[in-house]
């Protein structure tokens, strides 16, 4: 039991650390999503002449607030869940079966990891975006294309979170089959999230 509580500390505490920085991120991500779209709004409509650019990094934020924020929403069960089964089963039972969920979630996880990755390292992801520039000509250089993998890197990185996460989350119901939840602190007081 000390052992499966000191693997579970630095991942927890990791976690804690992470997925506060993915929600600031996420929701920084959020706010100039928003910014985007209302200047595509206001260029389109009121100045006749719409931004070329706006709607792809509208795109570009949604991705990224997508990755950022999902292991904190599996991390504190905003996924959708049926639990009826879990909820009929005798306390045992009930925790064997999530057990058993949480390890087949690892393995699509992991799939999907390698996946994120072969999309950053693919031959479209080391493309350039046809209108996301960093403007460089007030330094008498080219402008810089973002490349397409600065976007497909959000799946990897959104992966990865989950599959640390969902480590986290075995190791909890490995400890609490043990007897051991009384010493292992709740999920909805681990972190800053309420």
């Amino acid at each position: 039991m000390g052992v499966l509580l000191g693997l579970l500390w630095p991942i927890e505490r990791f976690n804690d650390a992470a997925l506060a920085l993915g929600r600031l991120l996420a929701i920084a991500a959020l706010a100039l999503m928003v910014v985007f779209i209302l200047a595509q709004v206001f260029f389109r409509y009121v100045l006749g002449d719409a931004l070329n650019w706006s709607e792809e990094a509208a795109r570009f934020l949604m991705l990224w607030m997508t990755g950022l924020i999902a292991p904190l929403a599996y991390r504190q069960g905003g996924f959708v869940a049926i639990d009826m089964l879990e909820r009929a089963l005798p306390r045992v039972m009930s925790a064997l079966l999530l057990l058993g969920m949480l390890i087949m979630a690892m393995i699509v996880i992991v799939t999907c990891v390698q996946l994120g990755w072969a999309n950053v390292d693919s031959l479209s992801g080391r493309g350039r975006s046809a209108t996301l520039r960093i403007p460089m000509d007030w330094l008498d250089m080219r402008d810089i294309r973002f490349r397409n993998q600065w976007a497909y890197a959000s799946l990897f990185v959104g992966f990865v979170g989950l599959a640390i996460v969902n480590i986290e989350l075995i190791l909890r119901q490995i400890i609490t089959l043990l007897g051991g939840g009384d010493r292992i602190k709740p999920l909805q007081d681990a972190g800053p999230i309420d």
